[in-house]
């Protein structure tokens, strides 16, 4: 199955490198036929295109990584945002039914209107609004040629989406990590939000549950004066946590005599588990499912690191001003 096929027509020839959206049709026809590691689809589809080496080398303004590699994760990544594709390992892809139901139409194209039809995809774009607080319009390797929003508004936008995507990375990384890795993270996080003072001193029984969780005691406070329970469980998406969980974590606490709780997943809870945590009493219990979780890493910085720091710099209007008044 070559170029013709795969692709919206033409021979086989080395051309420019389509764009982000230009290419979700073939990444999904390429998904249905296997499971496919991300670089081996990606030079799959650099075979396809007819890539030169020069093409195959050229690498995205920032650096660290070259053009079509970018440009087929970003297709992928959106594809599996509509629910289109799905990843049953870090590194792997492979079609959706739901996919399959798309391909079943034969599309000519499948690009950002269109994706745009799928709840699973409107979700992604409420989870990156805009600073106006509207839903952010799709983004990727080019800008529209007339966009409705201002540069800086889709620079906030596809930052939001980075962030989206370094998220979804950051869990599937967690879900594949050993239990031990697991515990040190839970441990990262909560010196790097400012508890349990140092590594040494952080927590206390954190570990040996068996199942990949681990249960503890946190200091909130470098001198300990007032210590907060911790439960966490790294269970795969999809595996919601209950009401009965929550009940018997609060049950613990109260048998403890503890005042403050932190029940960590990386999956999501039930409403049921949310309102028992609402109604906890005295108690004062947080839920963090993976969504959060992914969140407060990046925002503190466990487990990612900053790749490239974007000035944006305004006139200095109050420069200006003095100069009026010379």
């Amino acid at each position: 199955m070559g170029w013709t096929t795969r692709f919206v027509g033409g021979t086989k020839t080395a051309m420019t490198i389509p764009t982000y959206d230009t290419l979700m049709l073939p990444v999904l026809r390429l998904t249905a036929e296997r499971t496919w590691p991300m670089r081996d689809l990606i030079a799959c589809i650099a075979d396809d295109l007819a890539l030169t080496e020069n093409e195959r080398a050229e690498q995205i303004p920032s650096g660290g990584t070259t053009v079509i590699a970018s440009r087929v994760h970003w297709a992928k990544t959106y594809l599996k945002q509509a629910g289109l594709v799905e990843q049953p390992k870090r590194g792997f892809v492979h079609i959706s039914e739901a996919g399959r139901a798309v391909l079943a139409r034969n599309p000519e194209r499948i690009d950002n209107a269109l994706i745009q039809t799928f709840p699973e995809f409107t979700s992604f774009l409420s989870r990156t609004k805009g600073q106006n607080g509207e839903p952010a319009p799709a983004v990727g390797a080019t800008l529209p040629a007339a966009p409705s929003s201002t540069p800086e508004e889709q620079i906030a936008v596809a930052s939001l989406a980075l962030e989206e995507a370094l998220r979804d990375s950051l869990l599937a990384r967690v879900l594949e990590a050993p239990p031990a890795f697991f515990e040190r993270l839970i441990v990262d996080l909560l010196l790097a939000m400012g508890y349990g003072g140092s590594r040494a001193d952080a927590g206390e029984h954190l570990g040996g549950t068996g199942d990949g969780g681990v249960d503890g005691v946190i200091r909130e406070d470098q001198l300990g004066l007032d210590r907060v329970y911790l439960q966490a469980k790294r269970y795969q998406p999809g595996n919601t946590i209950g009401s009965e969980t929550v009940q018997a974590f609060i049950g613990a606490l109260i048998g403890k005599g503890a005042q403050k709780g932190v029940l960590i997943t990386t999956s999501s809870f039930s409403r049921q588990a949310l309102a028992a945590a609402s109604y906890s009493g005295a108690l004062r219990l947080v839920l963090i499912d993976g969504t959060e979780l992914t969140r407060l890493m990046v925002r503190f910085n466990v487990g990612v690191r900053v790749a490239r720091t974007v000035e944006i710099k305004r006139i200095d209007l109050d420069y200006f001003d003095e100069t009026e008044t010379e």
